[in-house]
């Protein structure tokens, strides 16, 4: 993991190109589709050992989760894997709650966009 990396600085890099940028939420599917960051991938934490692999063409890994605390522990397994080992692998601080960019959502009933609380941590 290298680090945290400011909400203001992951809207910048979205906004420009975004080439080899993978913004991942490891929220629920259920609190994915409510709202999330436009552009990003959910990757639910508990699968994120067995899906990590369809990271391994990202030049950057952003962890995004409703805090920012279980994103840094996402951040080090993303990092561990050796398929990122070139990848610049970074948790986003104060997760969702700090992130004052657009939000999209992709929840077929409609629902409210707001970020899904979810556990603070993992385990």
């Amino acid at each position: 993991m290298d680090g945290e990396i400011d909400p203001d600085e992951v809207a910048d890099l979205l906004a420009t190109d975004g080439e080899g940028l993978a913004v991942v939420d490891i929220r629920s599917k259920h609190a994915f589709d409510r709202g999330h960051i436009p552009d990003s991938v959910n990757i639910p934490f508990e699968q994120l050992p067995s899906r990590v692999e369809e990271l391994a063409d990202a030049d950057r890994v952003v962890t995004v989760c409703p805090h920012g605390k279980a994103s840094v522990q996402a951040a080090r397994l993303v990092g561990s894997y050796e398929g990122t080992a070139d990848a610049t692998v970074e948790s986003m601080a104060g997760g969702l709650e700090a992130w004052e960019g657009p939000v999209e959502t992709s929840d077929p009933d409609g629902a409210s966009a707001e970020a899904d609380e979810g556990p603070d941590a993992p385990f």
